[in-house]
């Protein structure tokens, strides 16, 4: 136990760096636990101090803690002579400790729509990035990282008319490659659609906030809700196996009563929708600062227990045990924070019932046998699944390594997770250095995703990296 500066009695989890959102200079910051909720708090000799949430429910930060595997995805470095301090030297810098899972390429930053809510800050009249300039930054992922795949995004990535060509350059390259898209030429022309998946579209991330208007006109500015269901539907008939995976932003107050029903529309169309990917709103880029509207993984998953009925607190696990199916692959392990995100998964059976995977998969003995061996045994798997349909499908995976067969198993399952990208207010040096989606860039250099929203993107570096030791400022 400890005391702060404001006298209060709080549980310290541990110490860390942050930035301060005002000058973004790197400054001292605490993590701890008050009143059964984990929060940050920081202060800037020169703009006071500054609390955020970071976790709503310590119980539950405490099983995903215990749940990790926190050696995941180690990065082994040889690179020596830091410039600077993290987060301002990324590149990726010796300081980074873990690998690349997913690599991002901004292929424009214009956009077809003007979001209120955008931490990228899309559009304007910047000039796209060359053709060729965008294939070196594939080839230097392909080279000098193993990620499990691209996302190519934005602004809006369907605004270049050669996005099929830059799809399958990067399929030369990697199995797995993504679009990142608010789905308006999708929904404008069923063509398209055919045309981005037959170049070898993986799966289409759709922007998707809500089942009504209303979320869409507050974060988007405009009604969208049939535009997304259009561009669905054309996607439906793309080709032999194309897939979705919706993304919605929840804030707070706006859409997190929506969460249910977003689940239960995904398995209403679960022919083609892959999985649902909750992102809690990041106060970056035209995104304004509303403490009011801070909602974190914790609540997304309380929110989804409340409004399902079906998925529990307890079905849910810290991304590195999706290292489980990565290293199969020969893919780099997930080794981002425990506390940056959640996944797991739905069974959708043969008759219609939707139940969590931990009914038929033992996740926790298959995660302790990866533990022990860096693999799963198939003998372990055979005792981990329950006898249902999955079963095949798990063990063949497990047998052959291939892509493939992980993808038929997950055309029989429904990913539903959240991933909480930081801004300059919760801002973690921890987490930074554990990112394990990063940005490539056009020379050359690799930085983690959400070093790259607060500081880099923008220019927000200081002038010189200045530390302020943490100290009261003299206005409190």
């Amino acid at each position: 136990m400890y005391n702060t500066l404001q006298n209060r009695t709080m549980n310290l989890i541990r110490t860390t760096e942050s930035i301060c959102p005002v000058c973004y200079r790197l400054i001292d910051a605490t993590v701890y636990e008050e009143n059964g909720a984990v929060y940050i708090e920081k202060s800037c000799a020169e703009h006071g101090t500054f609390k955020d949430l970071c976790w709503s429910d310590y119980q539950l930060y405490q099983r995903f803690e215990a749940r990790d595997i926190e050696e995941a995805g180690s990065r082994v470095t040889t690179e020596t002579g830091i410039k600077e301090e993290c987060p301002f030297d990324c590149g990726l810098c010796p300081q980074h400790e873990s690998a690349t899972v997913l690599g991002i390429i901004d292929v424009t930053m214009r956009c077809n729509l003007s979001c209120p809510t955008c931490f990228a800050q899309s559009g304007g009249d910047e000039k796209d990035p060359a053709i060729e300039e965008l294939k070196a930054i594939v080839d230097n992922f392909a080279e000098n990282t193993n990620a499990a795949g691209l996302q190519f995004s934005g602004g809006e990535p369907t605004l270049r008319d050669d996005l099929p060509e830059l799809i399958a350059y990067a399929r030369t390259k990697f199995e797995h490659v993504e679009v990142d898209t608010n789905g308006l030429k999708m929904a404008e022309s069923a063509g398209y659609c055919k045309a981005i998946e037959s170049a070898g579209t993986s799966v289409v991330y759709l922007q998707f906030d809500g089942v009504t208007e209303a979320p869409y006109e507050k974060l988007r500015g405009r009604k969208l809700l049939e535009v997304k269901k259009k561009a669905i539907e054309n996607h439906r008939k793309a080709g032999p196996k194309p897939a979705i995976v919706l993304v919605p932003t929840i804030v707070k107050g706006v859409n997190d009563d929506q969460i249910g029903a977003i689940i239960k529309f995904a398995i209403e169309n679960s022919d083609i929708i892959r999985g649902v990917n909750f992102q809690p709103v990041s106060f970056c880029g035209r995104t304004p600062y509303n403490g009011n509207e801070r909602i974190t993984v914790s609540d997304v998953i309380s929110k989804i227990e409340e409004q399902t009925g079906f998925l529990h607190k307890d079905d849910f696990f810290p991304p590195s045990l999706i290292s489980m199916m990565l290293a199969a692959l020969g893919k780099s392990e997930v080794g981002c924070h425990f506390s940056c995100g959640a996944y797991s998964y739905l069974v959708i059976g043969k008759d219609g019932k939707v139940e969590p995977i931990t009914k038929y998969v033992d996740v926790e003995r298959l995660a302790a046998a990866y533990q022990r061996n860096r693999k799963v045994p198939p003998f372990t798997a055979l005792r981990s699944i329950h006898p249902s349909f999955l079963k095949e499908l798990f063990i063949q995976f497990i047998k052959s390594h291939d892509y493939w067969d992980l993808s038929d198993l997950h055309f029989n399952l429904l990913f539903i997770g959240s991933m909480h990208f930081m801004d300059p207010y919760n801002f973690d040096c921890a987490r930074v250095r554990k990112c394990a989606i990063h940005y490539g860039l056009p020379d050359g250099r690799i930085v983690p995703f959400c070093s790259y929203n607060n500081i880099h993107r923008n220019g927000k570096n200081p002038n010189h990296t200045h530390r302020i030791n943490a100290q009261t400022s003299p206005n409190d």
